[in-house]
Formats: structure tokens, sequence, C-alpha cells
């Protein structure tokens, strides 16, 4: 091959290369994709179900301050998507136990009934399995809700609540249309790098940051993969479990110190492209006033609003978001 020839098709082959390896198919548990901390299994029955739930659990790299901070990802993450925000709490003494729930990551793809109150059971029992009796929980986006529940099933284990641009602080059910799992999961079968780069896209409102694909691509490897009818269908069932099981009309019940950092620009809404009558849309996901409104029925609660941030402050403004919440946790 003629010199000129190999230089000018070099690059094109790295590249070609590069996006093969970013884009392989990955299975349902993640199988070959390295998180940034090494991964634990915790064993759980449910439903007659031998299933397994991933977790990071990663110590201090400071002075240990004897506290700990659980994680909780959002519903199109995993736990890895935290780990500037794990180096930075072990860096100020925390430890932080990062679970990936059943149903995400390279936890199980289980079919089964999800609730809110079963992935809190789940979360308290790996607690108790790693000897934590109190910890700091702070949930992003759907984990949001999660860490809600968990406050209110084991407030004597929740030492402070931080809710992350949580969505279902409005109840979908009064403006998304109704659809049955069978509805969901075929749209979900049809998720491809497209579709899901879009969604991921409005979490951005100052535009679409390239160092997302990073948390973006594994999830579109999954599309690839022979296991990818196991992910749809927990995709489907998880997103029903958000839609069916609300927490906004229980904030007034919170009983422990909390704080909510909310994007000033975040729309997210779950079950939007559902929603047709245009006045409806304008109401949902209006997270100024949505944050303010929580924590006016959360006694005690502080309110950090990020202006012009999105869906994901901890990605987008992570040096805001790291000030509030080390600030908060004290």
């Amino acid at each position: 091959m003629p010199r000129f020839l190999l230089l000018f098709l070099l690059p094109l082959l790295l590249a070609t290369t590069c996006a093969s390896a970013q884009t392989a198919p990955l299975n349902a548990t993640l199988d070959g994709y390295d998180y940034p901390f090494p991964v634990k299994t915790l064993p759980l029955k449910i439903e007659g179900q031998a299933l397994r739930m991933a977790y990071m659990d990663v110590a201090p790299t400071a002075k240990a301050n004897g506290r700990t901070v659980v994680l909780l990802h959002g519903k199109n993450f995993f736990g890895a998507y935290w780990r500037e925000t794990i180096r930075t709490l072990t860096a100020a003494g925390f430890r932080v136990v990062v679970p990936d729930q059943i149903g995400f990551g390279k936890s199980d793809k289980a079919d089964i009934h999800y609730s809110f109150h079963q992935l809190a059971q789940n979360t308290k029992h790996l607690l108790d399995t790693l000897g934590v009796a109190k910890a700091a929980i702070v949930g992003h986006s759907m984990g949001g809700m999660l860490a809600t529940r968990f406050a209110l099933m084991y407030p004597e284990a929740t030492e402070k609540l931080v809710l992350e641009n949580s969505i279902g602080l409005e109840d979908y059910r009064v403006g998304v249309p109704f659809q049955p799992v069978a509805q969901a999961e075929a749209t979900e079968r049809k998720s491809t790098e497209a579709s899901i780069r879009k969604y991921h896209a409005t979490y951005y409102p100052n535009g679409y940051p390239a160092a997302h694909d990073q948390w973006l691509l594994p999830l579109a490897s999954q599309t690839r993969s022979p296991d990818f009818a196991k992910v749809a269908r927990a995709n489907a069932l998880t997103y029903d479990m958000i839609y069916q099981q609300p927490v906004s009309y229980e904030f007034g019940r919170v009983a422990v110190p909390t704080l909510l950092i909310i994007g000033q620009a975040d729309r997210t809404v779950v079950g939007k492209a559902l929603i047709k009558d245009p006045k409806t849309m304008a109401q949902m996901g209006q997270y100024p006033a949505l944050g303010r409104r929580t924590a006016a029925q959360i006694k005690g609660a502080k309110l950090v609003e990020l202006p012009n941030v999105g869906h994901i402050p901890h990605l987008e403004v992570p040096a805001q978001f790291y000030k509030a919440l080390l600030a908060f946790l004290g």
C-alpha cells in the first residue's frame, strides 16, 4: 500500500476501532464494563428469585470522619456516574456506598413487581450487611424518590437527606396519560443509541457535553445485546413504578434534615412524550416552583437553587454541587 494512502487511512481506521470499542455490545449486567471502584454483589431473594445487587463500598482517602454517605442513581443511569462525587466525598473523610438498584447497572434485571418500598428495603439490607447503622442518603432523579421513601421507612437510619433534581416532586398521573407496561416495554425495545442520545441531551440546557458519552454509551451498547429484552422489560417495569408510586404527597412526613439541590433549567417530566396537550405540558416539570413547594413541605428543609442548570448538577456544575453538598453534610 502506498505510504500516502496509509497515512490517509490510518486516522479512519483508528477512529473506527475506537468507536467499535466504545459501542461493543454489553449484556444486561454490564459485564466487561469497569466501574471506577471495585464492585461487589449482595445476594437477595425477591419473589422466589435469587438475585444479585451490585454495589461499590469506597473507603475514605483522607482521615476518616466515621460517617457514611449513600449515593442513589437515577433511572437512566448507574452507580458509576457518581465517580467524581465519590472521590470528593472520600477525600473529605466519608465512607461512600453506591448501590446499583435491582433492574439497573450491574445488578440483575429481574422480572418482578418493582416498588420503592422494596428497593428501600434492599438498600437497608445492604447497609445492615455492611455494618452501617446510619448514613446520609443522597438521591438524584429517580434516586430522589427512592431516597425519600428510604427516609420515610427508616428515619432512624437516615442522618440527612439530599435530593438532587429529584423526579417525583409532582404526581405524573395528573398530567401524563397512562400506558400499560406492555406498551412501555414495546417502546423500550425500540431504543437505539440515537434515541437515548436525544433524550439525554434534554438534561443539558446549555448543550450536550461530549464527556457525557461515557455514561450514555454503556446504555446504548446494551441495545445491541441479546440480553436487551431483559433490560427493556426492567426499564418498562421501573417506569411503571415511578408512575404508579408517587412520593409527592408525603414530603410533609419527612422528619430528617433535608437539602434540595435544584437545577433551575430542568424540565424533566417522566412520560413527557405521552403528553399531547400543550397546556398540560407547560404546567409540568417546572423545577423552580417544584423545588420551592417541596422545600416548604419538609420542615426545616434547605433549598439550593442553581440558575441555568439542568437535570444533573453533579455532572454539569460539579463544583457548585460539591460546595452545597459538603456544606450541608458538615
